[in-house]
């Protein structure tokens, strides 16, 4: 695509996106950022190019998890580290699970905007403009705090390279020991309540125990206390994702150096809308919301247009239907997958589909309807003969009381207790590794059924 130009968005219908009042202040600040050292590396970004093509031929499987929207306030160390120990719990029992190496990618160091389903919110007779992310406006319900904030995008710079600096760090400084992780991991199937994962958590220690026996130390073997640790948000302020975009001298193309993978949002996924301008012209790797209204027409238009090459790795299908309707709308879009012959990684959110609102007033996802939307896109799957690649969680390493139920059953009335979300809730600490322990079986389930089959 050498006549892509990383400015041709603007020639496109744009939603989702605020607008800036002062133009000159927008101007200096997209200048501001265009002098900056782009947060993330093309090499980078091809390394989990080549890791996603894995996951779509069923050699990896893919972890993508995090915030819903990254905050400034909450902005230290011991958040991003609570979040990257989770995911590396996770990421073992996965690997434990489904016998293949696990991509480990976050939904950290840039996810700061959010799309709304309406522009304004309305609050005892006060309406006022949505609050769309840290990097746009403010959280406060004030005329001045909603007002869009070009500035903004200097802060969500800041704090997108301090956290990777952190994540750097802890992937390569030895934290991410792989007996340190399941040593935390223990500590979890320790409680009462957890004694049914268990088993599970004693098999991983006795392969570990026969690794150590047969010399395999991570005092040996860097990699065994290393992990690779990617970084994703949602592209959806592209004045900030324009800015940071920058030409890769070894190949010749663009990249989006504002995170190793971006994706589009279901909201923003118009064939000739500016999101998708945009994404189809960087070599990021490329996440794709797909979710109830997403027609075959349109996705076949979709990865003609973002993957023309039809190359494995570039293109992930995150859907994302509610728990009960995965059957009525996940065939049909494998089946347009299918016909075109399309390399594409296939994973679940199971997350945006099952939001609902509880009786004492909180924004909540049902634990079981999240498994539930899990277990169906598994056997969906299982029964098209294609390969689910993935899932993406909204997650904290926080003991946040934000989803109900799991094995600690937060309730409803428990909600209020820890709720700290900035928009939409997030499965805590338990609740995550909980849900790693339950793919864990669909994925030794599955790699069974396949391994019967071929040896029948």
């Amino acid at each position: 695509m050498t006549d892509w130009k990383k400015s041709d968005w603007r020639n496109k219908p744009r939603v989702q996106m605020p607008d800036y009042t002062d133009a000159a202040a927008l101007a200096a600040v997209e200048e501001k950022l265009a002098s900056y050292p782009p947060l993330v590396f093309a090499g980078e970004a091809r390394r989990l190019r080549a890791e996603l093509a894995d996951v779509s031929r069923g050699d990896a499987f893919l972890l993508q998890g995090g915030d819903c929207a990254e905050s400034f306030a909450a902005f230290q160390a011991d958040p991003i580290r609570d979040t990257f120990k989770v995911m590396l719990q996770m990421a073992m029992v996965l690997t434990y699970g489904a016998k293949v190496p696990v991509v480990k990618v976050g939904r950290m160091a840039g996810q700061f905007a959010k799309p709304r389903s309406a522009d304004t919110e309305t609050i005892d007779g006060v309406e006022l403009p949505s609050y769309r992310g840290d990097i746009i406006n403010e959280l406060d319900f004030t005329p001045e705090a909603r007002i869009p904030n070009p500035e903004k995008m200097l802060q969500a710079y800041t704090q997108a390279a301090g956290t990777l600096n952190l994540l750097r760090a802890f992937s390569t400084g030895g934290y991410a020991d792989v007996h340190q992780v399941h040593g935390w991991t223990l500590g979890f199937t320790g409680a009462p309540e957890a004694e049914k994962y268990r088993a599970i958590a004693e098999r991983i220690s006795d392969t570990l125990d026969f690794m150590e026996a047969a010399g395999l130390t991570s005092d040996q073997n860097h990699e065994l206390k290393t992990v690779d640790f990617y970084t994703s948000h949602e592209a959806l302020l592209l004045e900030y994702e324009e800015a940071l975009t920058r030409l890769d001298s070894t190949s010749g193309k663009w990249l989006a150096g504002s995170g190793h993978m971006i994706w589009i949002g279901d909201r923003t996924r118009q064939p000739d809308g500016a999101h998708v301008e945009f994404c189809s012209g960087v070599q990021n790797p490329i996440g794709l919301k797909c979710g109830p209204t997403m027609t075959s027409g349109h996705l076949k238009a979709l990865m003609a247009k973002l993957n023309p090459e039809n190359e494995a790795g570039r293109l992930t299908l995150i859907a994302r239907f509610g728990a009960g309707t995965v059957g009525e709308h996940l065939p049909r879009l494998i089946k347009a997958v299918e016909e075109e012959g399309a390399k594409v990684v296939w994973t679940c959110d199971p997350m945006h589909g099952n939001t609902i609102k509880s009786s004492s007033g909180y924004k909540t996802r049902p634990f079981e309807s999240v498994l539930r939307e899990v277990r169906e896109f598994f056997g969906v799957h299982n029964a098209e003969g294609t390969i689910p690649g993935g899932v993406h969680f909204e997650m904290t390493g926080a003991d946040v009381t934000e989803c109900t139920g799991g094995v600690r059953a937060v309730t409803d009335e428990d909600l209020s207790a820890r709720y700290h979300t900035a928009c939409d809730p997030r499965l805590n600490a338990s609740q995550s590794l909980e849900l790693a322990f339950l793919v864990a079986e669909e994925l030794s389930a599955r790699r069974n059924k396949v391994k019967a089959a071929q040896s029948a």
